[in-house]
Formats: structure tokens, sequence, C-alpha cells
């Protein structure tokens, strides 16, 4: 899996640690099961602290697409719905990216968001 992480981003630098995983996730390039190096190992290797590493790990967990084993790491959970997931959450990183880059505050983004969902749901058919 390869970790990128731009410094000089808006996007804080554990974000950026966690939609490399997500986006790993996304395209089937990590497997559940799979282990994320650890955390201080790639701290060193991207040139950031430790602690950034685990914000961005802990996101991960947070989300439900890694879990965190004590004497194991960080390893990608099992679930199937993961791809989907880590998809999901990467478009929603990328619309609060975008917005906050045109100056959109969150009550509007979540406006925004609340706005489509009447929208979906009629053009699906669902009720």
């Amino acid at each position: 899996m390869l970790f990128r992480v731009t410094p000089d981003s808006p996007v804080p630098l554990g974000e950026q640690i966690a939609a490399c995983v997500r986006g790993a996730i996304a395209d089937g390039s990590a497997q559940p099961g799979e282990r994320l190096p650890p955390a201080r190992s790639l701290a060193g290797s991207l040139g950031v602290n430790v602690h950034t590493v685990l914000r961005g790990y802990q996101r991960l967990r947070d989300e439900g697409l890694v879990e965190l084993r004590r004497g194991r790491g960080t390893v990608v959970t099992g679930r199937t719905d993961a791809p989907g997931l880590a998809r999901l959450l990467t478009l929603a990183a990328e619309l609060v990216a975008e917005a906050r880059a045109l100056g959109v505050g969150d009550e509007e983004i979540l406006r925004l968001v609340a706005s489509q969902l009447p929208t979906a749901a009629a053009e699906s058919g669902a009720h």
C-alpha cells in the first residue's frame, strides 16, 4: 500500500493517511485481514509524528474500516461492505474539502447534502 501526504495541503495529515487506506480498501488493493504498517515505522517513512498516524488509524477504526489490535497492530476489517463504505467516505471527504475551499460552512454543507436526499429517493422510486 502506498502512502503519500502533502504537508502544505489544507487537509490534515492524519486525514490524508486515512484517505490512502480508504482508497486502497475501495479499489481492492487492501484486503480484509491485511495489516497496515506499524504507526512508528509509517511515521518515520512519511516524516510525520507517530500521533498523526495514530489519529488517521483511529479515524479508520471509528469508520469501521480497520481494527486496532493490541499485539497485532492495525488490520483491515472483514466487512463485506468495506470497499463501498470506503468509497463513500472518500467522496464525503472530497465534498467537504471542496465546499470548505469555496468558503461553504458546515451547516450549509449539511443542508446541501440533506437537500439531495428527497431527490435521490424520488429518482430511485423509493419512498
